[in-house]
């Protein structure tokens, strides 16, 4: 049973965040009232389908979102406010407190300078005086993330690594100060999955090497389920359910976070297995409608559930929670009880 956060501990804290985002059809509300915790050494992932605000949710706490975003609730590092600070101060903050990995490195390289050179600036943007220095500490930080040849990868240009060595010299850079708190939004989306493995041990390598708190957003739910500590579920813009791996793996209480789980292939599974896909697809954020917003693609939903959105409310004990009017009905319940199965060949696929 994971121990209840000291607020000692706690490295960061989102309180209600909301962000709404112009559009030509209207405001779209990307996020809604989300709410956690993380303390210092802790990993927290965060799943949803596409769409559903994980990754605003890193912006909008990196300070990324555009000026015309209307942003409101409360995003503390180490108690101090982010929201509403300007780009100078937040810029001492992003890099030395809080730093962040994005699912593209090329976005966060620049193509034109060496690795090494790139990883000097982000070492020199908090330590002015450590030139002499930034070049050695370069090499070493390559050497962490398991990169060969550190000496001579320095002086590479991005587009003389792979794509692994690209996001892990992404993850370098992340820790070149030793932050507080790492966000990675979809570190390995486009990597296969022998690579994908490389990088997220240099994560772990990473988080190791800095004490650092971990956000982990994937829509890989084995991605999660091997790097995690605690969870968090996220539907239409909001937190759905939350707790540790264990409680949404093994005892998950909201028919989302069911359907995730039996949508997922698993490897001990008989080479002829039937999948649950969840039906329909997740709602438009403009104008959402009363109700729950995964009424319409529930086979639980009732008249209460189309006109009253549950809150996030505790599930037994321990840290477990979920948004559901019936959450108790779903003690024992398989995915394969809940949605419409589908068989899936795995030998016609080999």
């Amino acid at each position: 049973m994971a121990q209840p956060l000291s607020m000692t501990d706690v490295v960061l804290e989102v309180d209600d965040l909301s962000v709404t985002l112009p559009t030509d059809d209207g405001p779209v509300t990307a996020v809604r009232g989300v709410t956690f915790q993380v303390r210092r050494g802790e990993s927290l992932g965060i799943v949803g389908e596409s769409g559903s605000g994980k990754s605003v949710t890193s912006m909008a706490i990196m300070g990324l979102l555009p000026a015309t975003a209307r942003v409101t609730g409360s995003t503390r590092v180490l108690g101090q406010q982010l929201l509403g600070l300007d780009d100078a101060r937040i810029s001492t903050v992003r890099g030395r407190n809080i730093a962040m990995i994005f699912q593209d490195p090329l976005t966060s390289l620049n193509p034109v300078h060496q690795v090494g050179r790139q990883l000097v600036e982000a070492i020199q943007v908090h330590n002015p005086g450590a030139k002499r220095h930034a070049w050695t500490r370069a090499a070493e930080l390559l050497e962490i993330v398991g990169i060969p040849d550190p000496q001579q990868r320095v002086h590479a240009y991005p587009h003389e690594l792979s794509g692994g060595m690209r996001q892990r010299v992404v993850i370098a850079i992340a820790m070149a100060n030793d932050p507080d708190v790492i966000i990675a939004d979809e570190p390995t989306t486009a990597l296969d999955v022998t690579v994908q493995a490389q990088v997220l041990n240099a994560l772990e390598t990473a988080r190791a090497a800095t004490g650092a708190a971990l956000v982990l957003i994937s829509h890989d739910l084995g991605v999660i389920a091997g790097h995690v500590d605690r969870v968090g579920v996220m539907y239409a813009g909001t937190l759905v359910e939350s707790g540790t791996v264990d409680e949404i793996f093994y005892t998950p209480s909201m028919p989302y976070t069911l359907g995730l789980l039996g949508s997922l292939p698993r490897v001990d599974e008989r080479r002829q297995h039937r999948l649950t896909p969840i039906l329909g697809t997740p709602p438009s954020l403009i104008n959402l409608p009363p109700g729950c917003p995964f009424a319409p693609r529930c086979p639980m939903a009732q008249d209460v559930c189309r006109d009253t959105e549950p809150p996030l409310r505790p599930v037994g004990a321990g840290t477990h929670a979920a948004a559901c009017h019936f959450s108790d009905q779903l003690v024992g319940v398989a995915p394969s009880d809940l949605f419409r199965p589908t068989s899936i060949d795995l030998d016609a696929l080999s």
